[in-house]
C-alpha cells in the first residue's frame, strides 16, 4: 500500500514504523496533491445474503426477534408512519427549517451553526424517528449526515462532553473515508499531534497503541487519524483508570481541539460541495437522552458551551424530563421541539382511530395476527401501552412468556398487564398516586415541579400532542393506591 508522503513524513518514528509493520509502505513520491490525504478505499466486504422478512409465527419465535430497545433502522420493514398518530406532521419540516433547509424545494440557507434538542420520552422512538429525518434530510443532497451511536460507542450512563466531541470527530473521519472524501492534510497533522499530546504515559501509549494496531490495516491519513480516535473513545467507555485522565487532558486542550475540528469541518464541508455530497455536515446523536439526570444537566446545561464552541449543526435526542426542568434557552439550544406520544384516546377519552391503528400495526408487524385468540386481545394491549411503542412491546413479551398452547387469549393479556403494573408500584408512592390521579380529573396544566419531572421521565405520566395535556400510564390505574383514590377511598 502507498501512502501519501506529505503525512507520513509528519508523522512520529513509532508511528511511522508501526505503519509500515502494519503493511504501509514508505512513500517513494506523492500520492495526490502535497497538501492533501487520499486514502487508498479499501473495497467494502460483499453484504451477506438476508433472509426476507417474515413476521414471528410462534411464540417462541415473538421471544426470539422482539427487542424492546432496538432503534430501528430508515428501511426497516417494521417501521410504521406515526406521524399522525402523533400529531406530530410538522415535525420533520419543523426540524429542517431549523437547520436552513427546505425540503420542498431543496434550498440550503443553514445558519453557521445550529445545536438542536429532540425531546421525548425514554422508549417512545425518537432514535427510530430521528433516522428517518436523517435519510430524509441526506436524500435533499444538501445535507452530508453524520449518525452518531453514543450506547454503541461509549458509557451513555456516564457521559460528558469531552469523549462525545472525540466520537463525534471520530465519526465524521470514517464518513468521510467511506466516502473517499480528500481533505487537507494539515488538519489531519493536527489532529493526529493532539492526539499524540494527549497520551502522558507510557503505559497508556502503549495501550493505546495497541488498540490503534488491532484495527488492522491502517493506512495514514484519515483513516489513521480516525484509528487514533476510536482508540480514546474505546478508553473512555472500557479504561477507568484511564477515564479521568484523558476527559481532563481533553478539557485543558478543548480551546486547541475546537479549533482544529473547526477546520476540518469547514475544510470537510469545501470539499463534500464540490463533490456533491453535501453543502453543511449535520451531525445527528443518538443515545444522549440516556444521561442520568445528573448528568443530563452537566452534558446539556453547565456544559452547553463546549458543546456550541462547534461550529457545526446539530441534532441530540434528549430526555422529555431535561426540557422541564432546566433554563436551555439561556444556552442558546434549540430546545422546542418533542416527539409527542402515539395518542389512542382524545384529551376527552373520545377513541382516537389514528393512533390505535398505527399501535397495532407495530404489534403485528412483530406477532402474527393468528397467536392471538381474537382481535380484542390486540385491542387490549394497545390501550394497556397508553400509546408508548416501548410499553406495547414490553408487554407483548410479558404474553409471551404467560402464553398456553401458543395462545395470547384475555387471561393471559391481564396477567402481563398485572406484571407491568407490578414494576410501577415499586417505585411509586402515595403522593405520586395523589398526583397522578388529580392529573386525569383535572385538564389544567398542573406544572412542572420534581415530583412531575420523576414521573415523566419513568413513565407513570404521559405526555400527549405539544404537552398540553397528560395523563397517567394506563397500567398504573390498575394498582391499589390508584383505584383506591378513584373509588374516594384514603
Amino acid at each position: 500500500m502507498i501512502v501519501n508522503k506529505a503525512a507520513f513524513d509528519a508523522l512520529d518514528a513509532a508511528t511511522k514504523a508501526a505503519l509500515q509493520k502494519a503493511g504501509a509502505e514508505a512513500p517513494t513520491g506523492l500520492d495526490g496533491p502535497a497538501n492533501s490525504v487520499d486514502c487508498a478505499i479499501t473495497p467494502p466486504r460483499p453484504a451477506m445474503p438476508t433472509k426476507p422478512f417474515q413476521i414471528p409465527k410462534t411464540i417462541l419465535e415473538v421471544i426470539a426477534t422482539v427487542d424492546v430497545s432496538e432503534a430501528l433502522d430508515a428501511d426497516d420493514p417494521r417501521f410504521v408512519q406515526t406521524q399522525e398518530a402523533r400529531g406530530s406532521q410538522k415535525t420533520q419540516k419543523r426540524l429542517a427549517t431549523k437547520f436552513g433547509l427546505d425540503l420542498a424545494t431543496r434550498q440550503l440557507l443553514a445558519p453557521p451553526q445550529k445545536h438542536v434538542l429532540f425531546f421525548g420520552h425514554i422508549g417512545s422512538g425518537k432514535t427510530t424517528q430521528l433516522r428517518q429525518y436523517a435519510k430524509q434530510f441526506s436524500q435533499t443532497g444538501r445535507l452530508f449526515v453524520v449518525e452518531v451511536n453514543v450506547v454503541d460507542h461509549l458509557d451513555p450512563y456516564d457521559l460528558q462532553y469531552t469523549e462525545t466531541l472525540v466520537l463525534m470527530a471520530q465519526t465524521l473521519l470514517e464518513r468521510l473515508h467511506t466516502q473517499g472524501v480528500a481533505v487537507d492534510g494539515s488538519h489531519l497533522t493536527k489532529l493526529q499531534a493532539w492526539f499524540s499530546d494527549r497520551i502522558q504515559t507510557q503505559e497508556m501509549a502503549r495501550d493505546l497503541s495497541l488498540e490503534v494496531k488491532s484495527g488492522g490495516e491502517l493506512g495514514v491519513g484519515i483513516p489513521l487519524v480516525a484509528r487514533m480516535f476510536s482508540a480514546i473513545t474505546t478508553a473512555f467507555k472500557t479504561n477507568a483508570s484511564y477515564k479521568d485522565t484523558l476527559r481532563t487532558e481533553v478539557r485543558n486542550s478543548f480551546k486547541d481541539f475546537a479549533a482544529i475540528f473547526n477546520e476540518l469541518l469547514r475544510d470537510s464541508e469545501t470539499v463534500l460541495a464540490r463533490n456533491g455530497l453535501g453543502e453543511r455536515v449535520l451531525f445527528v446523536l443518538d443515545g444522549t437522552d440516556k444521561l442520568r439526570d445528573g448528568d443530563s444537566r452537566r452534558f446539556f446545561i453547565e456544559d452547553a458551551r463546549q458543546l456550541l464552541a462547534i461550529q457545526t449543526l446539530a441534532l441530540y435526542a434528549a430526555p422529555l424530563d431535561l426540557k422541564y426542568g432546566g433554563n436551555l434557552s439561556a444556552r442558546q439550544l434549540d430546545a422546542d421541539i418533542v416527539l409527542p406520544m402515539i395518542k389512542t384516546n382524545e384529551r376527552d377519552g373520545s377513541p382516537y382511530p389514528p393512533g390505535q391503528q398505527a399501535l397495532r400495526e407495530i404489534l403485528l408487524r412483530r406477532a402474527d395476527g393468528a397467536l392471538f385468540a381474537s382481535d380484542a386481545e390486540i385491542g387490549r394491549l394497545v390501550d394497556a401501552c397508553g400509546g408508548h411503542p416501548r410499553e406495547l412491546l414490553r408487554l407483548l413479551k410479558l404474553c409471551c412468556e404467560f402464553a398456553e398452547d401458543d395462545l395470547i387469549d384475555a387471561p393471559t393479556v391481564e396477567l402481563a398487564i398485572r406484571q407491568l403494573a407490578a414494576e410501577y408500584r415499586a417505585f411509586l408512592e402515595r403522593e405520586d398516586y395523589v398526583l397522578l390521579h388529580r392529573l386525569d380529573a383535572d385538564d389544567v396544566h398542573a406544572g412542572n415541579d420534581e415530583r412531575t419531572r420523576r414521573l415523566l421521565h419513568n413513565l407513570a405520566l404521559l405526555e400527549y400532542n405539544d404537552g398540553s395535556w397528560r395523563r397517567s400510564h394506563p397500567v398504573v390505574r390498575t394498582l391499589e393506591g390508584y383505584r383506591l383514590l378513584a373509588t374516594g377511598a384514603t
